[in-house]
């Protein structure tokens, strides 16, 4: 998929429609001189519905179309006849989508099962006839009730990616060149940071036909937490995943202070974010002989202790087969 087509934050408008108007009716039929009221009700107007898709994976449908609108409940007809329903309006929408209203910012739900369908505006309530107002002192009300309007709002869908491993580390630290070492993913690669604005996701093949999904979520950056940069965007993403493997270049400056930095910015989004199963991945270690690899390993035993950690290269292929192992073990505790 390329990067064009994962759209993962919208905002659209709907609006629900019109019930039908009561009919006041008076029934008129041969021989029968006088038949009394009988004015049916008015249909209720249609409903916006938000429905899980399992085969689904942006919502990049929401791109050219924004605006939807439920059809209007009809009017009742004579010998009590209900006027028909208006035509509910289905949003399909991938797995993981947040739904919220554009004014308040409010989260309203979420949607997380497939065929999962959750009502987000109801149609109008169809008027009642005048056959429902006949009492002993009003035999022929010539009046019925008009139908409820329906309601419009702005809602923003956000999807946060559904993912076994997320990649977590700051830009330009090898996550799509992982990526593409591990699965058959073809992220975009260059030399510069934020090569990678939207998340990709990718199947790593594991041994017995076994597999898991993994996504590079785009660099995060010191004061992500706070929104700087496109932080917020980011790190959402990441509260999808079982698994966090965070991946610092080995020709880093300080390789515990930038893990130290990734940790503080996900505890501040969000404290529950630190709960996950974490694994350190030191990338780029073609560039070092493994004497001098022994070295930084003994180094790093201190800063380390809590959490496990690796040597690996996307470019050589030095500890790939480690690091699925040890995801695959973290994915199935």
């Amino acid at each position: 998929m390329t990067e064009g087509n994962f759209v993962d934050y919208v905002k659209v408008h709907i609006a629900s429609g019109n019930g039908g108007k009561g009919s006041a009716h008076l029934h008129r039929e041969k021989y029968v001189a006088k038949g009394g009221p009988d004015g049916g009700d008015g249909g209720r107007g249609g409903h916006v519905i938000i429905r899980g898709n399992k085969n689904l994976w942006t919502l990049y449908h929401f791109k050219f179309k924004k605006h939807f609108k439920a059809g209007h409940g009809e009017h009742g007809g004579k010998s009590r006849s209900t006027g028909a329903d208006g035509e509910d309006v289905y949003l399909e929408v991938p797995l993981g989508t947040v739904i919220r209203d554009s004014e308040t910012k409010k989260v309203l739900f979420e949607i997380t099962e497939d065929q999962e369908e959750k009502i987000i505006l109801e149609g109008g309530m169809g008027g009642r006839g005048n056959w429902h107002f006949k009492t002993a002192t009003n035999q022929t009300p010539r009046y019925a009730q008009p139908g409820i309007p329906g309601q419009e709002t702005y809602i923003t869908l956000e999807l946060k990616v559904l993912a076994d491993v997320g990649l977590v580390g700051f830009p330009n630290a090898g996550k799509s060149t992982l990526l593409a070492a591990m699965t058959s993913a073809k992220p975009k690669i260059a030399d510069y940071e934020f090569t990678t604005l939207k998340p990709n996701l990718g199947i790593v093949e594991y041994r017995d036909f076994k597999s898991f999904v993994l996504a590079d979520i785009p660099g995060i950056i010191e004061g992500a937490a706070e929104g700087k940069g496109l932080g917020h965007y980011f790190l959402r993403h990441i509260e999808r995943n079982a698994t966090l493997l965070f991946l610092i270049p080995v020709d880093s400056k300080d390789i515990s202070q930038e893990y130290a930095i990734l940790l503080d910015e996900l505890r501040r989004y969000n404290p529950e974010l630190l709960d996950k199963n974490r694994l350190v991945a030191i990338s780029k270690c073609d560039m070092l002989d493994e004497e001098l690899i022994e070295e930084m390993r003994d180094d790093m035993k201190e800063d380390f202790k809590d959490v496990p950690y690796l040597f690996i290269s996307s470019v050589s292929g030095l500890g790939i087969q480690e690091l699925k192992d040890r995801l695959w073990a973290l994915l199935n505790e």
